[in-house]
């Protein structure tokens, strides 16, 4: 079957939770079709390069998808219905990296930095 990145942005004002609930509808919808989602992160949320519909932040969601492309084109056509979902852009790819992603090395090295002591 064929290999997917799928990043999605949900609406500013879910919380957490609620996104990462959004997260976990989508990767159940693509088993229901005869898929598999290897991974799925939560890259927290974020400001947005200009606004979308008013929003000015959003939750990041990314997906590792191996599904034929019916069960991607399922979850692209009840993401555009989703009022939660602001943009989502899928990319087919050679392989899935295992590692995690570079946002969430990045965010784990910004935990790991030294906190200053102030007096």
């Amino acid at each position: 079957m064929p290999l997917y990145e799928h990043t999605f942005i949900a609406r500013q004002d879910l919380t957490a939770q609620q996104a990462q609930a959004l997260g976990d509808t989508f990767s159940q919808l693509i088993d229901e079709q005869g898929g598999a989602v290897g991974k799925l992160e939560y890259w927290g949320l974020k400001s947005l390069s200009y606004r979308i519909n008013k929003n000015r932040k959003g939750h990041y969601l990314h997906l590792h998808i191996d599904a034929p492309s019916s069960a991607v084109d399922e979850l692209e056509r009840n993401q555009r219905l989703s009022e939660d979902v602001l943009r989502y852009l899928t990319l087919k790819v050679d392989k899935l990296d295992e590692a995690p992603s570079v946002m969430m090395q990045v965010k784990s090295a910004r935990d790991d930095r030294a906190r200053r002591d102030r007096p």
